[in-house]
């Protein structure tokens, strides 16, 4: 009996290429997304009364940072100033709050040496504002 020789069988790319893209479909609309408002750190003050909230406020340290530097507590300071402020205010209660408000102009960086130099002394309880 004589045998047939057969073509070089040959594999359709097409449809593995169809079931490749089907599977990535499916996996990219059902994948689970992280929730990254859930990993946030941040607490909310919890309600307090009149008299309270008259005394926390004296207890506040206001920085505001605009084009031309930084105001610590209504007068114009340098950052070495600021540093010397907030290592004398730090050595009495790391647990200030700190009010920072930027002007939507400001520089970036100003920003970031008022936050680091809250870090340096370990002053975690800041509140971040922008001004108009």
């Amino acid at each position: 009996m004589a045998r047939k020789e057969y073509d070089n069988p040959k594999a359709e790319m097409t449809p593995m290429i169809d079931v490749v893209f089907q599977l990535m479909i499916f996996f990219i609309v059902t994948i689970k997304q992280e929730d990254i408002f859930s990993k946030l750190n941040a607490n909310r003050p919890a309600p307090n009364s009149g008299s309270e909230q008259k005394e926390e406020n004296d207890t506040s340290i206001k920085i505001d940072i605009g084009t031309e530097g930084v105001v610590f507590n209504g007068r114009g300071v340098s950052f070495k100033e600021l540093d010397s402020h907030l290592k004398r205010l730090s050595a009495s209660s790391t647990q200030s709050i700190v009010l920072i408000r930027c002007a939507a102009n400001s520089p970036h960086g100003f920003l970031v040496r008022v936050l680091d130099t809250c870090n340096k002394y370990k002053m975690y309880n800041l509140s971040i504002f922008s001004m108009d």
